[in-house]
């Protein structure tokens, strides 16, 4: 959620700070504003709306200078006006900041520094910490915010700018992700690497509580006490380039059809010619997933594949509903966090509480170097490369076949599965990238299908077994991007209440990947239709004559092996939720109110 961009070298500081604001779009916001320090005085340009409508005032009145920093905000204290945009500034304006997270005790501090004379333009939280900052400084910005840090409560990346330190930007996290990219006599903050690519690849990831001074050629890092850190730099290897759209209409599709390379690489990353590289260290006797959204999603996925290819009990959990359970140790447990950013304000959260509980812990996310793949004992690496919409898609596919090359390398290793059923699977995902762009590259009969169903108020996904899981996921793809009603129900669930919603032509999408399911699946489909609903399957061609038999409508992917089906079936699911959020004219990259990353609880 948000974004936040930092700059300070020779160049005009302006069209750096846009440009990276442009560049976090995908963050999601409803607001966006730059600050630029100009000899002695700060000047800022925000305004509720989108980047385009900042660029606009900012063409109309340019800010002049080389230190800056800029924001886009997603509304939670105030409502996304321009009083309430980033960045803020203090009482006399000769402090502005930008803030990532929630500042959990504002309340009591507005009242504090209200007392003290200070007076608020604002609803936000952030302000709040503009005037503290504001009192506490004394000459010394660092002494400021090491007091500042002591005082605030709850998440936070703040970037700071002070008129009676022009040459200098200061910057602190807590919970909530900031980096520093190192260049040529420039330097650069962002709460995100593709904001900062077009300038160099060369940054370094800040710890929790540690407060960055950047001048134009130099970098220095302090704990909250004071005491110099040696920064150490991270070299990204992919380039600006894979964070543009490439010709595509949106990042959405692009991400879409780069899912075949996305999977080939997440193979070849985890077995070699000689075989698997240890996924998991020991042999855990239980494993728990936690996650949030699409992240939950795969992580269903993932506990299936645990107990049938490993034989080991396996459960996934909701990340803000597990850091509240009254958990139970496990000997030999293992919690996997997993998520997209690896900023997940939720499953660190959870990811803590099953640390304190004793559990050995382990992580699957996308992005080097985030708060979760350093928090934990070990962590796994998807290779989907950037995702930058919202809607997640190569990253669940790589999630999704990252825990099953997981379970498959503990099977191995526990003697719960035979070498052979393991190159079976491992040949099958060899030959899925091809398979997959058969999928893809056929898409006409899912835009036809969008066309006509414009209009839908309710649509239903089902599926048994695994494909409950498919089937959540479909639904939240097409709600977070078409805003069209759907739910995502096990099959045989829907009798037991729901079939009451199913009207004439209601639409209800059965996954079926599974053989042994297959027929319980389409009872269940044959149910609605009795009711009046529009039925469709989506299963492998094998299957393709028997669903014929019973649904009006057959969906069909390349055959391959069952436990490889939900990587293929999931595409065209996709697919239907772009094609429609297209058809109704929807911002595909961008929903409504949703964010990538989601750094508060």
């Amino acid at each position: 959620m948000c974004g936040i961009v930092g700059y300070i070298g020779s160049q005009q500081a302006q069209p750096i700070l846009l440009d990276g604001l442009k560049r976090l779009e995908y963050r999601g916001y409803d607001s966006a504003g730059i600050a630029v320090l100009d000899g002695g005085a700060i000047s800022v340009r925000k305004c509720a709306g989108r980047i385009d409508k900042l660029r606009q005032m900012t063409d109309a009145s340019p800010l002049r200078g080389t230190i800056g920093i800029g924001h886009t905000r997603w509304a939670t204290h105030g409502e996304p006006t321009d009083l309430n945009a980033h960045p803020h500034t203090d009482v006399k304006g000769d402090i502005a900041i930008v803030h990532n997270g929630i500042i959990e005790n504002h309340a009591a501090l507005r009242r504090h520094l209200e007392k003290q004379g200070c007076v608020f333009v604002s609803q936000t939280d952030t302000e709040v910490a503009a005037h503290l900052i504001h009192t506490l400084y004394k000459g010394d910005m660092m002494k400021a915010l090491q007091e500042a840090i002591r005082m605030l409560s709850g998440s936070y990346a703040l970037a700071v700018l002070c008129e009676n330190e022009p040459d200098v930007l200061y910057c602190v996290r807590l919970g909530s992700p900031l980096v520093v990219g190192v260049g040529q006599g420039e330097m650069f903050l962002a709460s995100d690497i593709p904001a900062i690519l077009p300038h160099t690849r060369d940054v370094v990831i800040l710890e929790d509580r540690e407060i960055a001074v950047l001048r134009r050629d130099s970098v220095d890092i302090f704990d909250d006490l004071g005491n110099r850190k040696t920064p150490a730099a991270l070299h990204v290897s992919w380039d600006a380039a894979a964070a543009e759209k490439g010709g595509y209409a949106h990042f959405m599709l692009k991400e879409i059809f780069e899912q075949p390379d996305a999977v080939a690489n997440t193979l070849t990353a985890y077995v070699g010619v000689d075989g698997f590289k240890e996924m998991l260290p020991g042999l855990p006797s239980r494993v728990d997933f936690i996650a949030c959204g699409t992240a939950y999603h795969s992580g269903m996925a993932g506990a299936y594949y645990f107990a049938e290819l490993a034989q080991t009990e396996a459960a996934a959990h909701i990340a803000s509903e597990y850091r509240y359970k009254t958990l139970f140790p496990h000997p030999g447990q293992e919690v996997v966090a997993i998520s997209q950013s690896g900023e997940t304000a939720d499953t660190l959260a959870a990811l803590r509480k099953a640390q304190e509980m004793g559990a050995d812990t382990a992580a699957l996310t996308n992005t080097l170097g985030s708060t979760l793949e350093r928090t934990v004992g070990k962590s796994l690496l998807t290779y989907a490369g950037p995702e930058i919409a919202v809607a997640s898609t190569k990253a669940y596919i790589t999630q999704v076949e990252t825990l099953l090359l997981m379970a498959v390398d503990l099977g191995l290793r526990k003697g719960a599965l035979s070498q052979e059923r393991a190159d079976e699977l491992l040949n099958g995902l060899s030959a899925l990238p091809e398979k997959m762009s058969r999928v893809l590259e056929n898409q006409t009969y899912l835009q036809q299908y969008c066309d006509r169903h414009l209009h839908e108020k309710l649509m239903f996904f089902i599926g048994r077994g695994m494909d409950a899981s498919l089937a959540m996921e479909a639904a939240l793809k097409l709600k977070e991007i078409s805003y069209l009603p759907c739910e995502a129900y096990a099959a045989g669930e829907l009798k037991h209440g729901a079939i009451a919603l199913i009207s004439e032509g209601t639409p209800v999408i059965a996954l079926c990947t599974r053989e042994n399911l297959l027929e319980k699946t389409l009872s269940n489909l044959r149910e609605t239709k009795a009711r009046g609903a529009e039925t469709i399957c989506v299963c492998p061609e094998r299957f393709a004559q028997q669903a014929r038999r019973e649904a009006d409508i057959v969906w069909t992917v390349p055959d391959t092996d069952e436990m490889l089906l939900p990587l293929l079936v999931m595409l065209p699911m996709q697919l239907l939720a772009y094609h429609m959020a297209v058809a109704q004219g929807r911002d595909v990259d961008k929903p409504r109110n949703l964010a990538k990353s989601v750094t508060v609880e």
